[in-house]
């Protein structure tokens, strides 16, 4: 199986605690989320955040809509947590988020490996649209943030 993955680093000027915060707030994905994906939490809030939580979405991929499911694999309070897919339009997401203190507020990173399966044809879907949708939606991500905790 073929993976890939995408890394994003983010200073943001606010306590570390008060990032990450934010970010183990499931309901906050809404927010930083692009319109286009017609993002919606299925979980009952508030959800809480541990090892082995279970967060199921919605999302509509041009137009088709598609049930995703993740689970907390990793948690460590403050520090990073990752989530796993397991249901949904990959063949593997694993989504590291990590919080580190830096002088003036919090550096964040996202880090996440993914693969789309379907062979030659997954990797011909990723160039033509599955990288460029990725960047569209971790950009959006970096501005929403970036406004926010301005």
């Amino acid at each position: 199986m073929k993976t890939w993955s995408l890394e994003r680093s983010q200073r943001i000027p606010r306590p570390r605690d008060e990032v990450f915060q934010f970010f183990e707030d499931a309901s906050n994905l809404a927010r930083i989320t692009p319109p286009f994906l017609g993002f919606r939490i299925l979980t009952p809030t508030p959800i809480p955040m541990g090892e082995g939580t279970l967060i199921d979405y919605r999302i509509s991929i041009f137009g088709v809509p598609v049930r995703w499911r993740t689970r907390i694999e990793l948690y460590e309070r403050g520090v990073r947590f990752v989530d796993t897919q397991l249901r949904g339009p990959y063949r593997l997401w694993r989504h590291t988020h990590e919080f580190e203190d830096v002088r003036g507020g919090t550096s964040m990173l996202d880090r996440v490996e993914y693969a789309i399966g379907f062979g030659p044809f997954g990797s011909l879907a990723r160039v033509l649209f599955v990288r460029r949708m990725l960047d569209r939606i971790f950009d959006y991500r970096r501005e929403v943030v970036a406004q926010l905790f301005a």
